[in-house]
């Protein structure tokens, strides 16, 4: 006779690889349903992009077939819910689980495309995602999500005038970039740039997500202090390439980030366009910038390394006709940016579990 309580004696075995505690003691396992030799029950994970649910699966029909009943027809049925850090008093974007920043201490890293990319990716995934575009100065989301000359609408929420959010594939996104003539400059001191986005945050309607990731601009100034002072942020994306120079004015947003004042946790380093790989030769990889310099920043810092994306033809073409990679056909472009979300989510869920609650940095001027 088979038991429910059998069966979670069985799963207390079972390990969740990026917590370090079974899945019982973890309140992961629910709904277990017994018919004879058939067994069935549900693993909550921590997020939908989790990479590892297939190993996570394999390991509970394991549990259940050497500790149980090795004849057992096992059913693991996987759900997920986003687990979130915060204990602020979520008078900013309540209903927003996990924020993430994009950031590099330079321009021309492609920061805008991982951002992007990572928004889908982690979409794909199933979580529910908002891109906001913070790069007041030069913005590109709207271009990256084929949403040029589209203008987001307002509603009333409570007798206040709310922005609504544009929906592309499958996520939301906001820009200044969709209030204001492509070819129009924005000329502004920091304040107004600071206040501006500030209310990007505040007076759009982003309603309930599981991740929203913020494109920041390049260096370490007036916007990123903003964000940090106005969101909890859950972590960091840190952007590079593969180059010297570009890896020193990363280790500059990565030093700014650690501050002991702002403190905000870095989830981790990605290097872009680390190499090249023509479409006629894809096993082939050319490191024409040079190879590994965000890897070996990364090991530097102690920071975990999210992995390389390549310079391929279609992460090119689909920032620039609004069709971004992760939602192309091209295989190389699509897994390396699948994988990065991945890498991201499981890396939230892991500081969500080990590091102190998410807040809004207070600083003295």
């Amino acid at each position: 006779m088979i038991t429910k309580e059998a069966v979670l004696d069985a799963l207390s075995n079972v390990q969740e690889p990026d917590l370090g505690k079974d899945l019982v003691t973890l309140n992961m396992v629910s709904n277990i349903q017994i018919d004879g030799k058939k067994v069935s029950f549900t693993v909550m994970l921590t997020t939908p992009a989790c990479p590892l649910k297939d190993m996570i699966r394999n390991a509970c029909v394991n549990a259940i077939h050497h500790l149980v009943d090795k004849e057992a027809v096992v059913n693991v049925h996987l759900d997920a819910k986003v687990n979130s850090n915060r204990k602020d008093n979520k008078a900013v974007l309540p209903n927003v689980k996990n924020i993430i920043i994009v950031a590099s201490g330079k321009g021309g890293v492609g920061k805008s495309t991982v951002a992007v990319n990572l928004a889908l990716g982690l979409s794909q995934e199933g979580a529910s995602v908002g891109l906001l575009d913070a790069d007041i100065y030069g913005p590109s989301i709207p271009i990256m999500l084929g949403l040029r000359d589209e203008r987001p609408q307002m509603i009333d929420i409570d007798g206040k005038g709310m922005i609504v959010p544009m929906e592309r594939f499958g996520i939301k996104a906001m820009s200044i970039g969709l209030l204001i003539d492509e070819k129009q400059a924005v000329i502004w001191r920091g304040p107004m740039a600071s206040s501006a986005l500030r209310q990007f945050i505040t007076e759009v309607y982003w309603q309930d997500l599981d991740y929203l990731v913020i494109d920041m601009p390049p260096g370490t100034g007036d916007v990123h202090l903003t964000i940090v002072q106005t969101v909890p942020v859950t972590g960091a994306v840190i952007v590079s390439t593969p180059q010297a120079v570009a890896s020193a004015d990363a280790r500059k947003a990565i030093m700014m980030l650690k501050q002991p004042q702002i403190n905000v946790p870095i989830l981790g380093v990605v290097e872009n366009m680390a190499y090249f790989t023509p479409a006629e030769l894809p096993q082939n990889k050319y490191y024409i910038f040079g190879k590994g310099g965000a890897k070996t920043m990364a090991e530097q810092f102690e920071l975990p390394f999210l992995g390389e994306i390549p310079i391929v033809q279609s992460i090119r073409e689909g920032g620039d006709t609004g069709l971004p990679a992760v939602l192309g056909d091209e295989p190389i472009s699509r897994k390396a940016f699948i994988d990065l979300a991945k890498r991201v989510a499981q890396n939230i869920a892991i500081r969500n579990a080990d590091l102190e609650p998410t807040k809004v940095v207070q600083m003295v001027e």
